[in-house]
Order: structure tokens, then C-alpha cells, then sequence
């Protein structure tokens, strides 16, 4: 890639990891020793490495195969710089069954996350598909209230027009949770955010019961994408 091409404006990464067999062990061991790491890493704004929930993502079991990791970049370049030439990366990478990132510019974002909003509102949302990030910090009280709704939700959520990929990670198990979508298209997305009964709900409950510490919602705009996951990329075909 010409990185002399590439202008200086802020760009989120969100990278899903696969390990099998003794390297899950490994990951698991990255969650609290690659922060160091990360800090030192050149043009990153922020990150968050998290795991995932068991099936779809939407279960109380946690995924020990796969793993997420979201960043906020300085740059494209600063991006690319990372992981194409980066040793840390490519232990990941080495070790990983499969990897898929997709390269992301911010279009819509309000709320919080670790007592700040590490993303710029940058390129408003036109047309082509979009991708979606919530994350709440769960109050201890609400724990066994929220969980009793996420099962409806993500079978709702699967079977919605327009769902192109979705997947409930977190940072801290039950507690700091965070999901990830993507959808064809902002009606898609809309459509399931306003117009399921399920999903309603569980915003009429979170107005009125006020079970989040900390909340953010965020939209953007995917436009590349590198490597595959089960397999195939499922964004590709959209973005031809």
C-alpha cells in the first residue's frame, strides 16, 4: 500500500481473533499482559482487547476462542504501520486460526466509554452499510434483570432484514458489556432499533430502571476490510 496516499484523520479498527487448542490459552493471558503493549504502540488513540460470549456472543458463557480488539487511530497510516509491520501484531496473528478487521471512520457517537468518547464524529453516514457499537457498564443490582433480556434480543436481532453480522463482547465478564453489528444499511438498522418489540423494551426498561453506569452508542462507516472470518468476508459482497 502507497501509505503517502493515505490522509491524517481518525480511524477505528475492529479486528475479531479465532484461536484453538492451547493458544486460547495464551489469548486469555494477553488480556491484562498486551495493555503494556498497546500503550506503546505509535498513533494509538485507544483500544479495548475483549473477549466474547458464548453462540452468537449474547450469553452469559464466554467464547475462550474468540477474541476482539478495537482501536481508535491517529491515521490510517498509523493503522496500517501496525499491522503490517508490527512484531506485536504478528504474534496474533501467528497464532490466530483467523483474523478479519474492518477499517472504520465515525459517523454518529454519543456517551462514554472508560469516562471518555475516544471517537471523533468524523464522515456523515451517506448511503452502504454501517456499522454499529454500544457498550454499557451494568450496575451490580441489574445484573440478573439485564441477562434475563439479552436472549430475546439476539435471536431477534438475528433474524432481523438487513443483518449483516453481530456479536456481544466484553471488557470484564457480565459487567462491562459491548456489542458489535453490522447492517446493509442505516434503514436496516434503524428498522431494528425502533421497530423491535424486544429491542424497545430493553431501552423502555433502561429509561425508566436507569441500569447503566456508563453507556455509549456509536455509528460508522465501514469502508475496507482484510482477511476472513468463518471463512468468508462477509462484508465483501456489499462492498464491491
Amino acid at each position: 500500500m502507497d501509505l503517502s496516499t493515505i490522509t491524517k484523520q481518525q480511524v477505528i479498527t475492529f479486528t475479531l481473533f479465532r484461536f484453538e487448542g492451547m493458544q486460547a490459552f495464551w489469548i486469555f493471558a494477553q488480556m491484562q499482559k498486551s495493555i503494556k503493549d498497546y500503550k506503546k504502540v505509535q498513533g494509538l488513540e485507544f483500544f479495548k482487547l475483549m473477549g466474547s460470549g458464548g453462540k452468537n456472543g449474547f450469553s452469559k458463557m464466554l467464547n475462550v476462542n474468540v477474541y476482539t480488539l478495537l482501536a481508535v487511530w491517529e491515521s490510517e497510516e498509523a493503522a496500517v504501520r501496525y499491522f503490517d509491520e508490527s512484531k506485536h501484531f504478528s504474534g496474533f496473528q501467528r497464532r490466530a486460526t483467523e483474523f478479519w478487521t474492518i477499517y472504520m471512520k465515525t459517523s454518529k457517537v454519543h456517551g462514554t466509554w472508560s469516562g471518555r468518547n475516544p471517537f471523533e464524529t468524523i464522515q456523515p453516514y451517506q448511503s452502504g452499510p454501517i456499522a454499529v457499537i454500544t457498550r454499557a457498564r451494568i450496575k451490580f443490582r441489574f445484573l440478573r434483570k439485564f441477562w434475563s433480556y439479552v436472549p430475546s434480543v439476539s435471536k431477534n436481532m438475528d433474524d432481523r432484514d438487513g443483518s449483516i453480522f453481530s456479536i456481544g463482547i466484553g471488557e470484564y465478564p457480565w459487567l462491562m458489556q459491548a456489542t458489535f453489528s453490522l447492517w446493509e444499511d442505516e434503514e436496516s438498522m434503524r428498522n431494528y432499533a425502533y421497530r423491535s418489540k424486544f429491542h424497545i423494551e430493553v431501552i423502555q426498561k433502561t429509561r425508566s430502571l436507569g441500569w447503566y453506569s456508563e453507556e455509549l452508542f456509536a455509528n460508522f462507516i465501514p469502508y475496507k476490510t482484510i482477511g476472513s472470518w468463518e471463512g468468508d468476508n462477509p462484508l465483501r459482497p456489499i462492498m464491491l
